[in-house]
């Protein structure tokens, strides 16, 4: 079977799905619609934003279909019209089974991880958080179970120690996109063996749940390599933060970091105690030495640069980080 002539229902709504949508365009594969988010109000004027795939798929001349509910009879009528031999789904909503079961292909998903490692919505946050030191890409069949579906194929990645969440989200977007066309390649082929996970200990897997705003604030008193890998892993976006307490006032503020190195040693400071030379050093006591940070925005200022940060902010050494 020619893989080109395969009706193609592409299923997505950020930027990490975008490059696959215009790579199985710009090959020629047949897409022949794009699912995708309805448009939400955003910002201070509430205007309708449209998806990142929405705005692709407008712009490669693509049908697209913005359903409200997924199991709505006109929505499952218009898929059926669409006769699909395959669906591909890149972050997306949760699928029915009426839906991931409709193409005679099946529908396959794209993971940012090594499955079955990192099941859940931030596989790439929990994976720089965990300090590991390779990740990858994952496409697997869609079943009744999340990110549960027997795999079809893989890339690895290394992550390196200069990575954070938003390098390395850029990294796998990339290597994604291959993975996407070669699946789609090997399905028409019949030369793709899908993989059932089962038989794991599920003791051995770490998950990679959806994070909150309280998930991600700085505990100083772990250990150093964690906090920077903390820090690493949730930078740009969401950021690690922390309070701050200054010495001789009640007032609790916060601070967002979004990078931060590790210095080994011995000393004797609570942790959260802050020091500086007030010109290019902020660092503040761990576990098993100080945490040195790179950048970070103080509640209701501009993302800095410490060197920039304390041209304004002579009292740092005030505060504890808490």
């Amino acid at each position: 079977m020619n893989s080109k002539q395969l009706r193609i229902v592409f299923m997505g709504t950020p930027e990490f799905a975008v490059p696959s949508l215009r790579a199985l365009v710009s090959e020629g594969y047949n897409v022949v619609a794009v699912v995708t988010a309805p448009d939400k109000p955003a910002g201070r004027g509430q205007k309708l934003h449209e998806s990142d795939v929405k705005i692709a798929a407008r712009e490669l001349g693509l049908p697209i279909l913005q359903p409200e509910k997924l199991k709505a009879p006109e929505f499952v009528e218009a898929m059926r019209a669409l006769a699909p031999d395959l669906g591909i789904v890149i972050a997306f909503r949760m699928l029915p089974e009426v839906i991931w079961a409709m193409p005679r292909l099946g529908t396959f998903n794209l993971h940012a991880a090594l499955l079955p490692q990192y099941r859940g919505a931030a596989p790439i946050n929990w994976a720089v958080i965990n300090g590991e030191t390779e990740t990858g890409v994952t496409t697997f069949l869609l079943n009744h179970e999340i990110d549960k579906g027997a795999i079809l194929a893989q890339r690895r990645i290394a992550i390196a120690p200069e990575d954070n969440v938003g390098t390395l989200y850029e990294k796998l977007m990339n290597i994604g996109t291959g993975l996407v066309t070669e699946t789609v390649d090997r399905i028409a082929a019949g030369d793709i063996t899908p993989i059932e996970q089962v038989s794991i200990d599920e003791s051995t897997l770490r998950p990679a749940p959806k994070i909150f705003k309280e998930d991600c604030r700085i505990d100083w008193s772990q250990p150093g390599k964690r906090i920077v890998d903390f820090i690493r892993g949730l930078s740009p976006y969401p950021a690690a933060w922390t309070s701050m307490k200054r010495d001789d006032d009640d007032t609790i503020g916060s601070a967002k970091i979004f990078s931060a190195t590790f210095e080994p040693a011995a000393h004797t400071q609570p942790h959260g105690t802050v020091e500086s030379d007030g010109r290019s050093v902020i660092r503040v006591a761990c576990a098993d030495g100080w945490i040195s940070l790179g950048e970070l925005q103080i509640a209701g200022k501009k993302r800095l640069l410490v060197r920039e940060l304390l041209l304004g902010w002579r009292g740092v050494a005030q505060y504890r980080f808490i």
